[in-house]
């Protein structure tokens, strides 16, 4: 059982870096006394996306950050996608991007969804070895919107300067004051400024989404016209199976549910599974709840017709659920669900499965998912980067900040500290911009198959974001996926990924009122 912030770092670190962390340190990493110059190399490219051809400039490398007293501080990383032939950059949105982790690159994002290649995976089973398949990636969101796709502090070329410390970059407010600074020195070097503009975050970088949109409204004026979230947590208390808190067991019963009607685990699978997924969380947030909070005072005809439900809606045996008290936590589910078949599920995306050597442990050894998918992705990403977009090989691409030295995240944030305990909660950043402009809206994609960050626990942060937001209801917007954490690893659902996000990216700009 999770018992403390460390393990759901664990998991949402897992999200955005499949391999385990890597410890190849660069001679930057101990000595940053120098100021490397920032570096820029641009290509030249052309896609068909939707039946037109689209010629493009992709730019890959650094902008120099500078503090106040205009000292120099970090180079920022990044890659971007720009249509060509854009005379008026008020007529052309764009959209500023990034991974998770915290910790992580950008690379799948990238790789998997918005840009304009994609690495071909053969999911939900393991990739065959090199050589990997790069093809045009027909549904990028290029045909609708620039990208700029950002490699938080310490990973792909991100790094401090000068006198600055890693550590300045490294926390849920400092993250969300570096990622502003690079975004406003973007649109400042490319005179964005009346450019329609959009963030876009996976997994951390949802949390990332909240805090940074809120800096960007408060300190630098700019006014987003739409953030995307896929695959969200904002309020860390929902991920946390922790003792005394039982939220996380009521808002990851739809996911548990949605993975066994997958995999055949159902006594009764329905055919439908948005409207069983309806019946599960009318069940988790009425019958399932009470009884968690009523514990040992629960009398046994209500307890038992709660062990039917549960058995009913995950498949796991009711001995099952009663030897753990009623409260499964993901990573006995990961391991209980397909036990008998010898294998486990995965926790970013519980489409995959694995063998699980460990036929009477409690708790599942890895994910599946993540150790199936990482090689084509990271190789795939450097062949793409050091060959067809032409970046010096002499320069050190990291997938991960786990390496770099000092590396450690800081979860207090500015005004939120309760008891001495850290309870990282960034809805109230949200709720705030959103309460102050009216016209923001927000896109929340969703994977039924993801348990990392389950769907149940999105709709529950959004519903008590706050009652003095004008119209909040109408301005969040929910889409889900046969898919999980990583929803664009399924290529099944990539037409409706990138439909939409082009048509929110379309309304905000043209809204139909």
């Amino acid at each position: 059982m999770y018992k403390s912030l460390s393990a759901i770092v664990l998991a949402l670190i897992v999200a955005a870096a499949p391999l385990s962390a890597q410890t190849r340190r660069e001679k930057s990493d101990s000595s940053n006394s120098e100021i490397p110059k920032p570096l820029l190399v641009s290509t030249q490219h052309s896609i068909t996306i939707d039946g037109k051809l689209i010629h493009y400039t992709a730019t890959t490398g650094t902008i120099l950050l500078r503090n106040h007293n205009n000292k120099p501080i970090a180079l920022y990383g990044f890659t971007a996608y720009t249509k060509d032939g854009v005379t008026n950059p008020s007529t052309r949105p764009i959209t500023f991007a990034y991974n998770g982790g915290p910790g992580s690159s950008s690379i799948w994002l990238l790789m998997g969804a918005l840009g304009p290649k994609k690495i071909v995976t053969n999911d939900p089973h393991a990739t065959p070895p090199a050589p990997y398949t790069l093809e045009d990636n027909t549904n990028s969101i290029l045909d609708v919107t620039d990208l700029v796709i950002i490699d938080a502090m310490g990973t792909g070329f991100s790094r401090p300067v000068g006198k600055a410390k890693g550590s300045q970059f490294w926390g849920i407010d400092e993250d969300a004051k570096g990622t502003s600074e690079f975004i406003y020195r973007y649109i400042a070097k490319y005179d964005r400024w009346n450019s329609p503009k959009f963030l876009f975050g996976e997994s951390y970088g949802t949390t990332r989404n909240a805090a940074t949109a809120d800096y960007l409204y408060e300190n630098d004026g700019i006014q987003l016209n739409g953030v995307i979230f896929l695959s969200t947590v904002w309020n860390f208390e929902t991920l946390a199976f922790a003792p005394g808190n039982d939220l996380p067991y009521e808002l990851y019963l739809p996911t548990y549910a949605a993975v066994a009607w997958y995999h055949n685990a159902l006594p009764n699978k329905p055919k439908d599974l948005p409207a069983f997924l309806d019946k599960v969380r009318k069940f988790a947030r009425n019958e399932y709840a009470n009884a968690l909070f009523k514990g040992a005072s629960i009398d046994s005809t209500e307890y038992n017709d709660v062990l039917d439900k549960l058995y009913e809606y995950t498949g796991i045996s009711k001995s099952y659920w009663s030897k753990a008290n009623l409260r499964l936590s993901e990573p006995q589910f990961t391991a209980e669900l397909l036990r008998n078949r010898g294998e486990a599920v995965g926790r970013l995306d519980a489409r995959y499965t694995g063998p699980e050597e460990d036929m009477i442990g409690e708790y599942s050894r890895y994910d599946p998912q993540s150790v199936k998918i990482s090689p084509p992705f990271m190789t795939g990403f450097l062949d793409y980067l050091y060959n067809d977009l032409k970046y010096p090989t002499k320069y050190y691409y990291r997938m991960d900040a786990y390496g770099m030295k000092g590396f450690k995240w800081d979860w207090n944030q500015y005004g939120r500290r309760s008891f001495g305990f850290r309870d990282p909660n960034v809805a109230p950043n949200l709720a705030d911009v959103m309460s102050k402009d009216p016209y923001l809206n927000i896109l929340m994609l969703n994977g039924y198959f993801d348990l990392a960050t389950p769907f149940y626990a999105t709709e529950y942060t959004v519903d008590n974001l706050g009652n003095n937001i004008p119209d909040l209801l109408k301005r969040v917007h929910f889409k889900y996926f046969y898919s999980g954490h990583m929803v664009y690893v399924n290529p099944k659902v990539m037409p409706q990924l990138h439909k939409d996000v082009a048509d929110f990216i379309e309304s905000m700009i043209h809204p139909k009122d």
